[in-house]
Order: structure tokens, then C-alpha cells, then sequence
């Protein structure tokens, strides 16, 4: 049986698919197609995956040396909120307020040695310019710019604490258990 159309209104790509066949449907033996139900393998790297392969690459930046207006010291206490309590070795204690440049960056803790950025108007108070570490503490150390005496932080370079080997207990403690 023919399909009577008016082709005045039916083109040539509509007459195609209705003399098209009808698709045919698989046969139950065939293999069914992989379904992808997993997002695929991101292989270039996300949001944070960039970022952290920019700073895999670590630059040995150079020894920074104080100027006039600045003093080294070393952090006695935390206070909070961006400020410790800093020993300059010019024999003052002063309140130093970590810069922003620094603040989420660079870590300060107590006992680290630092560049202080002294207040023309405020002797007791400073802000804290550099944190070195360790190992560029003890460079210092040796060129003459810290004293002698000072004490660097060694847990830092040694990636531990100290052992416990030589703590020793008194095995008499005086306490007697029929008492309790």
C-alpha cells in the first residue's frame, strides 16, 4: 500500500524517513554496550592539584641580612591573632605583629628565630618581616650576625623530638598501696 502525501508540503527529507526502515533491535545474544556510569579520570589536574604542582619545586632563596630599622630576634610567646612576644637581641622584648604577607604562608612558632621590622614611633613594638629557619639561623650564626649564645630551634632539622632513652625513674616511690 502506498501513503498518498501532498508533496506541496512534505519535502524530500520527510518522504526519506518515512520510506527509511524501521531500526532493528539487537538480538539477545549480542553483547551489550559498556555502560559509563563513573565520571572519567581527570588526568590534567583539578583546582588544587595545579596549585600544589607549581610549589613542588623548591628555590633556595637568599640569606636576607637586617638593615637599618631592623633587629633579629627570637619568639619567647604566641599571644594570638598575629602577634608574639619577641626577644630582640638588642636586649629589648617587644610585642610584633606577623605581617599579612606572611600570615597564612609562613608558620611562626615559639623559639624561632626572626627578622623584626622596628616602629619608628613605637620603640616596644615591631613587625615581624622574615622567619628563618633553622639551618639559615645557624648560617647566621656562623657569619657573625647572631650571637654566639643563641639557641636554634633543632627539631626543625632533625625531624624529631628528643629520645627517651636515658630518663630514669626511682623504682622506690614511697608510696605504699595499703595506705590508698
Amino acid at each position: 500500500m502506498r501513503l498518498k502525501l501532498p508533496w506541496n508540503r512534505v519535502g524530500r527529507s520527510t518522504f526519506a524517513l518515512l520510506r527509511a526502515p524501521s531500526p532493528r533491535l539487537p538480538s539477545p545474544s549480542a553483547p551489550a554496550p559498556p555502560l559509563q556510569t563513573a565520571m572519567p579520570k581527570n588526568k590534567l589536574g583539578g583546582n588544587k592539584a595545579k596549585r600544589a604542582k607549581a610549589d613542588a619545586t623548591k628555590v633556595k632563596k637568599e640569606l636576607e641580612y637586617k638593615e637599618d630599622g631592623q633587629e633579629y630576634g627570637q619568639v619567647q610567646r604566641m599571644l594570638g591573632n598575629g602577634r608574639c612576644e619577641v626577644q630582640c637581641f638588642d636586649g629589648t622584648k617587644r610585642l610584633c605583629h606577623i605581617r599579612g604577607k606572611m600570615r597564612m604562608k609562613v608558620w611562626v612558632n615559639q623559639s624561632d628565630i626572626v627578622l623584626v621590622s622596628l616602629r619608628n614611633f613605637q620603640d616596644e613594638k615591631g613587625d615581624i618581616i622574615v622567619k628563618y629557619t633553622s639551618e639559615e639561623a645557624r648560617n647566621l650564626r656562623t657569619y657573625g650576625e647572631l650571637p654566639e649564645n643563641v639557641k636554634i630551634n633543632e627539631t626543625d632539622v632533625m625531624g624529631g623530638e628528643a629520645s627517651d632513652d636515658d630518663v630514669q625513674f626511682d623504682e622506690a616511690g614511697g608510696v605504699n598501696l595499703e595506705d590508698i
